[in-house]
Parts: C-alpha cells; structure tokens; sequence
C-alpha cells in the first residue's frame, strides 16, 4: 500500500509565502504619501483603463498591486461591505481601519486555507479632518496589516522605493509638488526603464474638497503640478 504524501504545516506555510511573494515581485510598485492637504497616490501603470487606485468611499482609497482579477474582486468586496455598513449605521462609522481588518481577516483565511494564496498586496488611505487624524495601512498577502505613517509602497519594487523615501522624505508634510516630485523621482531611480509621467497613474485625497474627497489627476495637471 502506498504511503500517503505528508507535507509540514510550516513547510506548506512557507511554500504558500514563497509563491505569493514571487508573483507580487511580478506586478509594478504603487507608493501612497502623506502631503499637506491629504494623501498621494502613484502608480507605475502605463494602462489608461485598468487602474491601480480607487475610490472605496467618501474619504477612503484602495490600491492593489499584484494579479490584477484577484485584487480587483477585494476592491468590489470593500466597496459593497462600505456601502452596507455606511446605510446600516452612518458614514462616519465606514473607517479605513474597519476595511483593513476586513481585508485582513479575508486574506488570512485564504492564505490559510486554499490551495493558492491571493498574490497581491493591498494600500487603503483615508483622510482625515487634519493631517494628525489620517490613516495609512499595508495589507500582505497572507493577512497582516502594518499601520504606516507619512509613506508607504508596495508590489515589486518597493523596497528600493521606501530606502529612496526613507532618505529623502521629509520629517513635515510636503506640498503636492514636493511629494509628486519625490514619488516620481522614486520611480525613475529604481527603474530600469525610466516610466514618463505618461506611465503614472496618479490620484489623491484631497482634504480641502467639499464631500468626496477621491480624485484622479490628469496627467496635463501633474505635470502642471511638477513644473
């Protein structure tokens, strides 16, 4: 009779992360980055339908970095847990810190239970009434959420793009000019195809604006910002 093939949890544990990290190292980096007025969002996308960044809800954005069906359907899962716990209780009960533990919960079962974990990494921003009440959180692939502060990135190469930030960021809240500046800079540098701002897709939380806070910056508009 033959014998059963026996893998260690801590092995298949470890083969899951491994694949995982494999096809994120794949996808292009997104950085998020507290400025004055809100948070911006950069992503190396050179799509112009298929975007990286979105709106969750009045005041939240979601980015994902990875396969792009796999987070796609995480972005359409927290708009409608958004939408339902917005109608439920009220708007200001829909925070991101409530979406990340979502995302976390979700992503940790799959990770821990499928066959093939989600190859993604996720960003959720909101923002808040002052620069102090903004939040900023990375989600992994198998669940675990770090809660960042003034910058973040993720997918392929952001590790090279936080020591870059880590560097040259700031201790203050930039303008919109100094961060853009500093996210495409970050982008150049750690490229071995240097992207134009054509090859960016760029969004921000705009603090200053009445209701929804998302928008999407045209690329005539950055590169009015960056001049």
């Amino acid at each position: 009779m033959a014998l059963p093939f026996y893998v260690s949890p801590e092995q298949m544990m470890q083969d899951r992360a491994e694949y995982a990290k494999k096809g994120i190292a794949k996808g292009r980096s997104i950085i998020a980055m507290e400025y004055a007025d809100g948070v911006l969002f950069v992503a190396d996308n050179p799509s112009n339908s298929l975007f990286k960044i979105s709106e969750i809800y009045d005041n939240i954005a979601f980015s994902g970095a990875g396969k792009y069906n796999e987070f796609e359907s995480l972005r359409k899962a927290g708009i409608q847990h958004a939408d339902v716990k917005g109608m439920m209780y009220s708007r200001e009960d829909v925070t991101a810190r409530s979406l990340a533990n979502g995302y976390s919960q979700m992503l940790g079962t799959i990770f821990s239970q499928e066959m093939k974990p989600y190859e993604v990494e996720l960003l959720l921003a909101q923002v808040g009434e002052t620069a102090e009440h903004n939040e900023l959180y990375r989600i992994s692939f198998d669940g675990s959420i770090v809660d960042e502060q003034r910058f973040t990135a993720i997918g392929g190469r952001s590790e090279a793009i936080l020591t870059l930030l880590r560097k040259e960021s700031p201790e203050h809240c930039p303008s919109l000019k100094d961060a853009l500046t500093l996210c495409h800079s970050a982008f150049e540098r750690v490229s071995d195809l240097k992207p134009s701002l054509e090859g960016l897709e760029v969004a921000i939380l705009d603090r200053t604006r009445k209701g929804r806070k998302f928008r999407r910056l045209p690329i005539q508009e950055a590169r009015r910002i960056l001049e």
